[in-house]
C-alpha cells in the first residue's frame, strides 16, 4: 500500500479524502496493470502480487467489472480509459457469456470458449448490474436491450418452483435462498431506475420484502440463509446458517430500495438487522468478522471456512455502517464502523501491489484453499470505497 489511510477516528472528509487516493493511486491501478487482457475479457485469476494464475475466465468476474469501471466512470472521474475498459468487457461478455436460451454462462476460456454453462443463475443477477452501469456511463442501447433481455431470462426462470442452480454454491433440496431475493432486489431495482419501468420496479420490491419477511427472524434477531419454499423454517444446519456478512450487504442494497420508495419503517427494520449481524459475526478474540455460524451455536457448522475472516464481509460492513451513521446519526454506527476500519486496514492491504487478501484465517494470516471461486475479482473492495466516497462527498 503506497497510499496513508488512517488507521484512527479523523473527521469523514478527510477520510473520504483518503479512500479516494487510495481507490485511484493503490486498487484501479493493480486492475489496470495486472489484469487486462489483450485477448478480450480480464484475468481474475491472479494472485496477491499480480500474478496470473489462469486465463480462464468466470462471467460472474467479468460481469462485475462492468460495473466496476462503468462506476468509476460515472461516480469517480470521467475518464476515457475506465469507459473503454467497460465497453471492452461488454463486447467480450456479449460475444461469448451466454447460451441458446440467453441464460449467462459460469466459465469461458481465455478466448472466449464455453468451458462451464449456465449454472448459477446469480451470474445473470451480475449481468444486470455491470449493464446498467454502463448503460448510464456510455448510452449504449445494446447494453440495455441485453439487459431486458436478461431480465426476461431471469424472471421466467424464477416462475418455476426453486431452488434455482446457485454456483459456486449449493441450495439444499426443498429449501429457498436468501441469495436468490437478495441479488435480484438489488439487480431489478438498478434496472428499474435506468429503464424506469414499474413493473420492473415491483419486481424489485417484492424481492426487497421478501428478504425482510421470509428471511429476516426478527423473534431470533437474525437473518437465515435457507427456508422451506413455503417460508417455513428448517431446524437443520443449512436452516441454521447464518452469514453475518450476507445479511449485512442485504441490507443496504434493500435500504438503497426502501431509501428510493420513502420506506421509513423498512429502513429502521434494516439499521435493527445490520446491528443485530455486526454483534452475531464479530469475534470477540481477533477481531473481524467471522464468515458463518450456526444460530443455535450447534456443531457443525454449515458454512466452509465459517471462522475464516475474508474480505468481503469486511468491505461490506465498512459502507453499510457508514450509510447507517448517514442516515440515523447514531453512535454505534462509528463505534462499529471503526472499530472495524482499524481491523480491515492493518491486516488486509498487500504492500507494495495494492489491493487486498482475500482470504485470511481467524488470527488474520493467509491461507490458499479455494474459497468459492478461485478469483480475485473487483468488485467488493473498489465498490465499497466508490459508495463511501460519494457518502462521504455528500
Amino acid at each position: 500500500m503506497t497510499t496513508t489511510v488512517p488507521l484512527t477516528p479523523v473527521p469523514l472528509p478527510n477520510l473520504g479524502h483518503a479512500f479516494e487516493r487510495y481507490l485511484l493511486d493503490d486498487i484501479v491501478p493493480f486492475w489496470m496493470d495486472h489484469a487486462l487482457d489483450p485477448r478480450g475479457g480480464l484475468n481474475t485469476c491472479i494472485g496477491d502480487d499480480g500474478s496470473v494464475i489462469s486465463r480462464d475466465k468466470f462471467m460472474w468476474s467479468q460481469l462485475r467489472a462492468i460495473y466496476t469501471f462503468s462506476a468509476l466512470y460515472n461516480y469517480i472521474e470521467p475518464r476515457q480509459q475506465w469507459l473503454d475498459t467497460a465497453a471492452g468487457l461488454v463486447q467480450f461478455c456479449a460475444r461469448h457469456g451466454r447460451d441458446e436460451q440467453g441464460r449467462w454462462v459460469f466459465r469461458v476460456s481465455p478466448e472466449g470458449r464455453l468451458i462451464e454453462g449456465a449454472i448459477s443463475i446469480g451470474t445473470d443477477s451480475f449481468a444486470l448490474l455491470g449493464l446498467c452501469e454502463y448503460y448510464r456511463a456510455s448510452g449504449d442501447a445494446a447494453a440495455l436491450r441485453l439487459a431486458r433481455d436478461t431480465y426476461d431470462s431471469v424472471t421466467h426462470r424464477l416462475w418455476l418452483p426453486g431452488p434455482y442452480p446457485l454456483a459456486p454454491y449449493e441450495i439444499p433440496p426443498g429449501l429457498d435462498a436468501h441469495a436468490i431475493s437478495m441479488a435480484f432486489s438489488l439487480a431489478f431495482h438498478e434496472l428499474a431506475l435506468v429503464t424506469k419501468d414499474d413493473g420492473i420496479g415491483r419486481a424489485a420490491l417484492a424481492c426487497a420484502v421478501k428478504v425482510m419477511d421470509r428471511f429476516r427472524q426478527p423473534q431470533r434477531r437474525a437473518l437465515v440463509e435457507f427456508v422451506h419454499l413455503d417460508g417455513a423454517l428448517e431446524d437443520s444446519p443449512p436452516g441454521r446458517a447464518v452469514v453475518p456478512g450476507h445479511a449485512i450487504e442485504s441490507m443496504w442494497f434493500q435500504i438503497h430500495q426502501f431509501q428510493h420508495h420513502g420506506m421509513k419503517d423498512r429502513i429502521r427494520q434494516c439499521l435493527e438487522c445490520l446491528r443485530w449481524h455486526m454483534e452475531l459475526g464479530w469475534d470477540q478474540q481477533y477481531g473481524g468478522l467471522r464468515l458463518g455460524l450456526d444460530l443455535d451455536g450447534k456443531e457443525p457448522i454449515y458454512w466452509k471456512f465459517h471462522d475464516a475472516k475474508l474480505w468481503w464481509p469486511q468491505t461490506e460492513a465498512l459502507y453499510a455502517l457508514q450509510l447507517a451513521h448517514a442516515i440515523s446519526g447514531e453512535p454505534w454506527c462509528l463505534d462499529w464502523y471503526w472499530r472495524l476500519h482499524r481491523i480491515a486496514f492493518t491486516h488486509y492491504p498487500v504492500p507494495g501491489h495494492g489491493e487486498w487478501r482475500q482470504r485470511l484465517d481467524r488470527q488474520f494470516r493467509p491461507f490458499d484453499a479455494v474459497v468459492a471461486l478461485p478469483v480475485k475479482d473487483p468488485f467488493h473492495l473498489p465498490r465499497a470505497l466508490m459508495l463511501m466516497i460519494r457518502l462521504l462527498r455528500a
